[in-house]
C-alpha cells in the first residue's frame, strides 16, 4: 500500500486567501516580462501525479484570518468521483461559530475521512478553546487531524502557532486522537521528533521536505537515530511536486553522504516510509468496492492480464 499523505488541490489561487500568490508562486518569463504563476493545481493534473500510489489524501483548507477557502464540497466531489484513490480531508477552521457542525456535516454528509487545521494560517493557539471542542468532535467521530504548518501560505500567518510542542498539551488531552503532523514540522523538525517518540498516536509526513534533499537527508538521519522513523508517512506536496518525483529522491537520499563519513539510512527504513500503509495507521477505512486499486502494483498487472 503506497498512500500520499499531502496533496493539495483547488480550483482558482484566490481560494487560498490574502497574500499567498505573492508567497508561493514562483517567477518566469512569459512574452519578455517576468510574471508570478502558481502551479496547476487542477484535478486533472493531480490525477497524473499521484498515478504511482495507490491512495492519496487531499487536503481542504479554510481560513476566516485569511479570507481563504478551499470548498470542503469540492475535495469531497473529487473523492466520490474517484473513490478507490481519493481521500478527502476537510479543512476546518476552528474560529468559525459553527465549526463543531462543519465537522460533523464533512464527516456525515460529504464523507470525508479527515481534518486539515492551520492554528498559524487560522490565527489560533493550538489549545485554543474552541480548537479543543473540535478535537474533541473528531477524536468522537474518529477523525484523524493533519496540521499543515502553512507559514508560508502569507506573510500575515503567525509562526508562533506553528510550533509542534504546541501539540503536546493537544495529544495528552486526547490519546485515542490520530495526529500528524505535517512536513515533519518544519523548520523545527526536533520538536515533532519529540513529540512522536512520546505519543503513540502522533505521526509526520514527509512532504515538501524532498524538495530540499539535503534539508530532507538531515531530517531523516535524525528520525531514524532518534527511532520514530517508523512513524512517518510518505507524502508529495502536489502540486510543488509529485509522488513520483519524491519517491524517486527519497530512495536516493543517501547520496548526500557518499565519499564522507556521514550516517545513512537503510534503504529498508526508506521503503517502509513509502509502502506505510498509513489507512491502517490513522483508522480510516477504505471505500468498499474496486479493490483492484488496493492490490500491489505487480499483481494488478497479472490479473489485468
Amino acid at each position: 500500500m503506497i498512500v500520499d499523505c499531502h496533496t493539495h488541490i483547488w480550483q482558482s489561487p484566490d481560494q487560498l486567501g490574502d497574500g499567498a500568490l505573492t508567497e508561493l508562486s514562483r517567477t518566469t518569463v512569459i512574452s519578455g516580462q517576468k510574471m508570478r504563476l502558481l502551479p496547476q493545481a487542477d484535478t486533472a493534473n493531480h490525477l497524473l501525479a499521484v498515478e504511482p500510489v495507490d491512495r492519496a489524501f487531499v487536503l481542504g483548507f479554510k481560513s476566516r484570518y485569511l479570507g481563504a477557502e478551499i470548498p470542503n464540497e469540492y475535495i469531497a466531489d473529487y473523492a466520490r468521483e474517484h473513490a478507490d484513490k481519493i481521500i478527502g480531508f476537510a479543512g476546518i477552521d476552528p474560529t468559525d461559530d459553527d465549526a463543531l457542525e462543519q465537522v460533523t456535516y464533512a464527516s456525515q454528509t460529504l464523507g470525508l475521512k479527515g481534518l486539515c487545521i492551520c492554528p498559524a494560517a487560522q490565527d489560533f493557539h493550538p489549545s485554543d478553546t474552541r480548537a479543543m471542542a473540535v478535537y474533541e468532535r473528531a477524536a468522537a467521530q474518529r477523525l484523524p487531524i493533519i496540521f499543515y504548518a502553512g507559514t508560508h501560505l502569507s506573510a500575515k500567518t503567525k509562526m508562533e502557532y506553528a510550533r509542534p510542542h504546541l501539540l503536546d498539551d493537544v495529544a495528552r488531552s486526547f490519546p485515542n486522537l490520530k495526529l500528524f503532523v505535517g512536513h515533519l514540522g518544519y523548520p523545527w523538525v526536533d520538536e515533532t521528533l519529540v513529540l512522536m517518540g512520546k505519543h503513540h498516536n502522533v505521526y509526520s509526513d514527509i512532504s515538501g521536505l524532498l524538495r530540499r534533499p539535503w534539508v530532507a537527508y538531515d531530517a531523516l538521519v535524525r528520525a531514524y537515530q532518534f527511532q520514530v522513523i517508523d512513524k512517518l508517512l510518505f507524502g508529495s506536496d502536489f502540486p510543488f511536486t509529485t509522488a513520483g518525483e519524491c519517491m524517486e529522491t527519497l530512495y536516493t537520499i543517501n547520496q548526500m553522504a557518499m565519499g564522507t563519513n556521514m550516517p545513512t539510512v537503510p534503504r529498508e527504513a526508506l521503503r517502509g516510509i513509502v509502502e506505510r500503509d498509513a489507512l491502517k495507521l490513522l483508522g480510516i477505512d477504505a471505500p468498499a468496492g474496486k479493490m483492484l486499486a488496493m492490490l500491489p502494483k505487480q499483481r494488478r498487472a497479472s490479473k489485468a492480464g
